[in-house]
This record gives C-alpha cells, structure tokens and sequence, in this order.
C-alpha cells in the first residue's frame, strides 16, 4: 500500500528543480483559489501565473512562492490522510471518513459484464452439487460400489483441484489479465467436464474431476476480482454479492439436473456433459467485455484503461476514475507483490483477515449442516431427499438475494457480525435438539428449524461477505495474489473437514461437535469486532489509501 506522504500533494505536476532546495516548483501553476463547498479540490482562478502576470517580477520570486505553497499543501493534505488513518484504526469504519471527491453520474451499465462473469460462479456451484445426485449411479457404471474409497476420490479430488487452482488463479490475473484468465479457465472447466461425462473407468472419472477443480478454483478467485474491480463504488457490494448467490443457483442447477436420474441411471452422464454449455458462453462473452482499469493501469495501458472506462462506467466518468487509478500508484513504482511478500510485516495484518474470514468460515460448519440436513429432515417427517436439498437451497438463495439487497446499506462488517451471530444460535438449537430431553417431544421440527435458521443466516454475511470484502481490502499490487492465498485457506479447510469431519462426529457425537460449531461462530463474531473494517460506499483506490501505513 501507498505511504500517505505519497499521495498526499495529488495532483502536482513535476516543474522546476530550485538550487539548493528539495521543492519541486509546477510551472504554470495559478493563484489557489477559494474552496468550493463539500469538496476538497483546489481550483484554478480566472486570472494567474500562465497568462504571464508580472506579479512575482522575477523567475526566482515565482519558484520560492511556489515552492512555499506546495510545502504548506504538501502538509495540508498529509495532515488529512494522517487524520483519516487514524480515525480508521480507531474505529474500523471507513464510512465514518469522509470521502474526498464528488461522484458524477454513470451512464454506462456493469450488469452485462458481471452476469458473464458470473458464469464462473454458477459453474462452481453446479461442479459442487453434480456428484451429490449422480454419485450413486455413476458408482455402479463404473463398478465402485463396493469401492468406498474410490467413490471419495471421486468426490475430492474435485476440492483437491480447487486448491491448486485457486492459487494459479491469482498468478494468472496478475500476468494475463482479468478476462484471458476467463478464457483460459474454460480449457480445464470444459475437459474435465467432457471427461467426467465419458469416463469409463474410475481413473478418468477422477482426472476429469481434478479438471473441472482447477477450473472452478480459479473461477473462485477471479470472478470476485473482475466483479470488484469494475463495479461503481455505490453498488459494489450488491453486485459483489451477486457471486455467491450465482453460486447457489449453480448448486440448485445441479439438484434439478438430477431429477431423471430415477427414470434414466445413465443420465449422469448428461448432467456432466451439462457443464460444457455455460463454459463455452463464458469464453465468447468475455470477448466482449472489457477488461478491468485497474489491472490496465498497472500495466501502463493508459489508453486501454480509457477505453474500458468508457465502456463500463460512461465517458464521463473517465476523467474521475483516472484520477482515481493515478492517486492510487503516485509517488511509487512498485511492480505487483511477489507471493513472499504477503507474508511481509507491511501486508501481513490485512492478509491474515482475509485468511481468518474463509477459515472461519468453513469451521463454522456449513458443510456438516448441509451434509446432515438429509436426515436432520427424516427425522421430522420428510423422507424426499431432493426435497430436503431443495429447501436447504432455497434458503441459501434467499438469504444471498437479501444480503445483496443490504449489502450497500447495512455494510459488510455489520452483515458478518448479524450473520455468525444467528450461526452460533441456530448451532446452539441444534445441539440441544439433540440432547436436551425437556425438546425430545420437538426434536425433529427444532432440527429443522435450527437447520434452515443456520442456511439462512450463513448466507447473511459469512457466505458473501468474504469473497466480496477482500479484493476491497487488499492494495491493487496484492489484490490477485492475496485473494488467491485467501481462497486457498478456503478449500485447504474444506478439504480437511471434510476428510475428517466423519471421524470427529464418530468420536464425539453430533451434538458436541454443533456446540464446538457454535463456539467458533462466537469466536469469529470477536474477532470481526476487533479486526474487520467497514468499506461500504468507498471506492476501492480510496480504500487503500485509508488503509496504508501512515509516515
């Protein structure tokens, strides 16, 4: 992130070098004019020094009255950014601190962008939920019925991929660019989809598998880069949320392609081969969506950068977002962050929080939730399992849909905190279901009550709200690489619950290992308080400055 005595005196222009002083003198530069109200820029008067004006009869009066000015200014805005750093600190609000420039009206329109993009995500979802119904059947085509372990690679192998892919995912975006990476990402979401739905024998099921992983673990950490980084600042976080609702959609996509199963056992088959369809779309739409100009400007594509503004945001706003881009990198030339460098004492406080959000976010227990709703449901009365499903679904789609809906009003911050609050509750309900003989009368209605309660707020806040809050929160030279790590964490945890979650639940019971849940959700809802920050209605340049260390 950028020193705030960088960006400090944004907006002079390199001039005359004064013997013997260390000012900078900007030629051409007026009289400083009167502020105008609710804003912080300096205006150029109607008269100055550039129509040659007497007033400082000499060269040598010109450069020290201006190197005065631009020393107090100078000042002037590092007191400011100082101020502004320490009121973020003290109170982990952004939006307490006032923005610094006026927002000028957008005619250009985002939604088409995101909604290829979001192909990504609902290919994550879809590659999630294909095996839960099809598991069965393709177990008997491929005669592993008997074969417990191989059915489980079958299963992981998929989160095994996720992780490698997640971290090449951010390498590529930094070295390629937002939309090629797109592109590229089809060539192992298409594979390993083709291979999967062809398979004759568990080897290719699994190589297929491990794919279709790579693939959706990039999509993982790109579709939330892109998003954020072309998304207008007032709408950033419902459009940020977007992803994991798309998410669901993709898992719910799934649940209803499995529905002829019943009728037709080889229809697992087509479900795999479904897959294909929407990553070939994803790789003709981002032909035509621009590429983000923030990932433009760093590589010194100004015009390009231009462009792109032009065609997301309207030409109006190109003026306002260069500017924006150009504060962000004043006053250094850093090249993007090596993967060494997150761990870095200068980055590694607002990594962590990254990583800290995701692990928390799997050790809150959606998966075990999700993994038991089928016979949590049973024991209520519902024997259909794709009704179970549906229900656990539907209420991770409304829940998304609302929290995107409050995401550019309550705030992010407060959303994790609503979210991993009304976890621990439901975790609590849950348990006692189970154990608690004055509800035995009650249990299964309770279960299922405290299940769906647990969905729902999940997908408040600690379903969205990560993915959406990072590439926030993370400086544009370790945006990519430090949401790839993040994410990392995220399917590293997964796949170890998941491996041993089992052995856990055999050990302990179910009703201990909820309460253990539900004390992890207490954990986190602290560890928010103290150490997340809020970034609703900041633009992402903003943001980083505010969060730079202050000198």
């Amino acid at each position: 992130m950028i020193p705030s005595a960088a960006f400090a005196a944004k907006g002079g222009v390199p001039g005359l070098q004064l013997p013997g002083r260390g000012n900078r003198v900007s030629a051409g530069f007026g009289v400083v004019g009167k502020r105008t109200a609710g804003s912080n820029k300096l205006w150029m008067p109607d008269r100055g020094f550039c129509g040659g004006s007497p007033r400082l009869g000499s060269s040598i009066g010109f450069g020290v009255e201006m190197a005065r000015m631009r020393s107090g200014m100078e000042g002037i805005f590092r007191s400011r950014e100082k101020a502004r750093y320490v009121r973020v600190q003290a109170t982990g609000d952004l939006e307490s601190v006032p923005s610094d420039k006026p927002q000028t009206e957008s005619s250009g329109n985002v939604l088409p962008y995101v909604g290829v993009a979001c192909l990504g995500a609902i290919l994550f979802g879809y590659h999630l939920g294909v095996v839960n119904g099809a598991l069965e059947y393709l177990a008997r085509d491929l005669a592993i019925v008997e074969n417990t372990v191989g059915q489980g690679w079958v299963v992981s192998t998929l989160l095994a991929g996720a992780t490698v892919g997640s971290f090449t995912g951010g390498a590529l975006a930094d070295k390629f660019g937002r939309t090629r990476t797109f592109q590229l990402d089809v060539i192992p979401l298409a594979v390993g989809a083709f291979l999967s739905a062809t398979a004759q024998d568990v080897r290719t099921m699994i190589i297929g598998r491990l794919l279709a992983g790579i693939g959706i673990g990039i999509s993982s950490a790109i579709v939330p880069l892109y998003i954020s980084e072309i998304s207008p600042t007032e709408i950033r976080g419902a459009l940020g949320s977007i992803n994991q609702l798309f998410i669901c959609i993709g898992i719910l996509m799934a649940l209803v392609a499995g529905l002829p199963l019943a009728g037709n056992p080889l229809w697992w088959r087509t479900m795999f081969s479904i897959a294909i369809v929407p990553s070939v779309l994803m790789a003709l739409g981002m032909a035509f969506c621009p590429e983000s100009p923030r990932w433009l400007f760093q590589q010194g594509k100004l015009f390009q950068a231009e462009t792109a503004i032009k065609k997301l945001y309207g030409k109006e706003k190109v003026t306002e977002v260069m500017h924006d881009l150009r504060a962000g990198v004043e006053g250094t030339t850093e090249t993007d962050a090596g993967w060494f460098d997150l761990f870095s004492k200068r980055y590694w406080k607002v990594v962590s929080v990254g990583a800290a959000l995701f692990l928390f976010q799997q050790l809150a227990g959606i998966n075990a939730v999700v993994y038991y709703s089928t016979s949590v449901f049973r024991s209520a009365g519902i024997a259909s399992d794709v009704a179970a499903s549906a229900l656990v679904g539907a209420s991770n789609v409304f829940g998304t849909a609302i929290a995107s809906s409050l995401m550019d009003k309550q705030g992010r911050k407060s959303l994790l905190i609503t979210s991993f609050s009304g976890m621990a509750a439901s975790m609590l309900l849950l348990s006692l279901s189970f154990t608690w003989k004055p509800l035995a009368p009650y249990s299964g209605t309770l279960a299922v009550l405290g299940t769906v309660l647990y969905v729902l707020s999940f997908s408040l806040g600690a379903g969205p709200v990560p993915a959406l809050l990072l590439p926030e929160i993370f400086a544009s030279r370790i945006r990519a690489k430090a949401v790839a790590l993040s994410l990392g964490m995220h399917w590293v945890s997964n796949f170890v619950i998941g491996l041993y979650f089992l052995s856990v639940v055999n050990k302990f019971g179910i009703s201990r290992v909820y309460l253990g849940f539900a004390t992890v959700c207490l954990l986190a809802v602290l560890y928010i308080t103290g150490n997340v920050v809020e970034t609703k209605g900041r633009s992402l340049e903003e943001i980083e400055r505010a969060l730079s260390t202050a000198v």
